[in-house]
């Protein structure tokens, strides 16, 4: 396995779900997120956050590579979770961004 900080796959997405969905959504997400407990956690760091508004989530994720990467997002309730969310009717579409780390405080695979 390449653990070389340069192979560090990092990702933000960032969506708005209607305001009937957010508790649907939430629940979803802690659904995925049970599945990827039981993973390995030293190859990747998933986090999901809720904007003030309430309604806007931003998921940031860290994945030591591919292979992982490819692993979980293959996780079928992960793979549930998006097509709710998408059929929901988001207020636009997802905005993906595809980071480079610079700097960190602490070892993200430790």
């Amino acid at each position: 396995m390449d653990n070389k900080p340069e192979n560090m796959i990092i990702v933000k997405v960032t969506y708005t779900v209607n305001p009937e969905f957010v508790q649907k959504n939430l629940e979803n997400i802690n659904i995925f997120m049970g599945d990827f407990r039981k993973q390995s956690n030293n190859e990747f760091r998933y986090n999901a956050y809720l904007s003030n508004d309430g309604k806007t989530f931003v998921h940031l994720s860290h994945y030591q590579n591919e292979t992982i990467q490819k692993k979980l997002l293959d996780i079928p309730s992960f793979k549930s979770f998006q097509e709710q969310r998408d059929a929901s009717g988001l207020e636009g579409s997802p905005e993906i961004v595809i980071m480079k780390s610079v700097v960190s405080s602490h070892d993200i695979f430790n």
